[in-house]
């Protein structure tokens, strides 16, 4: 009914989706920190001069992701959200331990890995479904992938200057603490989920195969393997080009995530406000795919990475906020969890494929090689967002063309 439609967010719905923001982004802190910092780091390590086994550190996390989403997806509809949640930030924290007292590149690919086995990003985003309403669930899904963005932002300013006082060691022992944080938060804050839907269940395969929600689960995966080959090499590009030393490179980077802040909320609000998410949707991928031509044809250009840094926070906030939103719309109201489960895996496999082959292509064929080779599935993606069906608006769906 329209009234229903109307009806504000209440305090509680307001209350979930602030804490369980916090929760997602406090976790991937865990993974972010390391970006801006570790492939310099890597260096001063046993095994870190090999850019195949750095790569594979920075993406291990995702590999394990991949392997325990759906199955932590599944256990928390079985046990419930917050028990599975809570193990999964518990694992977490042994990741980061492990990590934080690794004597070589082979010891933090352990604790890497580790880190990754607490999969609870589908369990996470299944609460939230399961605390709001139809018509304030896509608010708190964009504002939990916002968190993600947010979080990606803070890492690459904040991480040379928290770098440069506690160490690698001690950033793996800070995302140790914030996981306990979040277990905090997710005890004490949250409220209690509400028993599980009755109804048939929907078969999996109709979750995996949904042709819309395979164009966003490639979407994630291409978005977040970008971003993990990208910053692969960005670190040492930016200390050569400009001459910056590491500990200064949040001189770069806090300048264009305010700038990319400043573009990119304008675009969602009036997208939404407007019907025209698609159009805003598209445009983010077509900027991420420019961005990397910048970098590719401006990797030894300071003002060049510069300006493709605030095009890929400008990209990458969009997609991250708008693509959690779309799958909360397009799912199946009774497989949510599933869908949410399938969406994370495929995030986690780009950023372990990304961080791998990112490395890989950085060894064997340059570093201007990696930018060029991630064109090619964002030109892919592309093509396919062109064809996608408009996301709702004001709760009426809108007509494929």
């Amino acid at each position: 009914m329209p009234s229903t439609v109307k009806d504000a967010m209440t305090r509680e719905e307001k209350k979930t989706g602030i804490a369980l923001a916090s929760v997602f982004s406090l976790r991937m802190l865990g993974l972010f920190l390391i970006l801006p910092v570790f492939a310099i780091h890597a260096k001063t390590i046993p095994g870190g001069d090999n850019l195949t086994l750095i790569g594979i550190a920075m993406g291990a996390y995702g590999l394990t992701q991949a392997i325990f989403q759906i199955p932590f997806g599944m256990a928390s509809d079985r046990f419930g959200r917050k028990p599975v949640i809570v193990f999964g930030l518990l694992w977490f924290a042994l990741g980061s331990a492990v990590a934080a007292m690794a004597p070589d590149i082979w010891w933090t690919i352990v604790g890497r890995v580790l880190q990754g086995a607490g999969a609870i990003s589908a369990a996470v985003t299944a609460l939230a479904a399961d605390l709001t309403r139809d018509q304030h669930r896509t608010k708190v899904m964009a504002m939990i992938g916002s968190s993600i963005g947010f979080a990606f932002a803070f890492s690459l300013v904040a991480a040379p200057a928290i770098y440069a006082v506690i160490g690698m060691a001690g950033i793996f022992w800070l995302t140790a603490v914030l996981a306990i944080s979040a277990i905090y938060l997710i005890t004490h804050v949250v409220s209690a989920p509400p028993p599980p839907h009755p109804g048939p269940a929907v078969p999996f395969r109709e979750v995996l195969l949904n042709p819309e929600l395979m164009r966003l689960n490639f979407g994630i995966f291409t978005l977040h393997m970008a971003q993990m080959a990208m910053f692969v090499v960005i670190p040492g590009e930016l200390m050569v080009a400009g001459h910056i030393p590491l500990q200064s490179h949040w001189q770069i980077y806090l300048p264009a995530v305010l700038v990319s802040f400043v573009l990119m909320v304008p675009a969602i609000v009036l997208g939404e406000r407007k019907g025209k998410m698609k159009q805003v949707f598209v445009s983010a991928i077509a900027l991420l795919l420019a961005t990397e031509g910048l970098c590719w044809i401006g990797g030894d250009s300071f003002w060049m990475l510069a300006l493709s840094l605030v095009s890929f926070f400008v990209a990458f906030n969009i997609l991250e906020a708008s693509l959690p939103s779309l799958i909360s719309r397009i799912a199946p109201p009774r497989a949510k969890g599933a869908a949410l489960g399938v969406y994370n895996t495929t995030q986690a496999l780009g950023l372990f494929v990304g961080g791998a082959a990112g490395g890989f292509i950085a060894k064997n064929f340059g570093e201007g090689a990696v930018f060029l080779s991630a064109m090619v599935p964002i030109s892919i993606w592309l093509l396919l967002a062109l064809s996608m069906r408009p996301p709702a608006h004001h709760g009426r769906a809108v007509a494929s063309r």
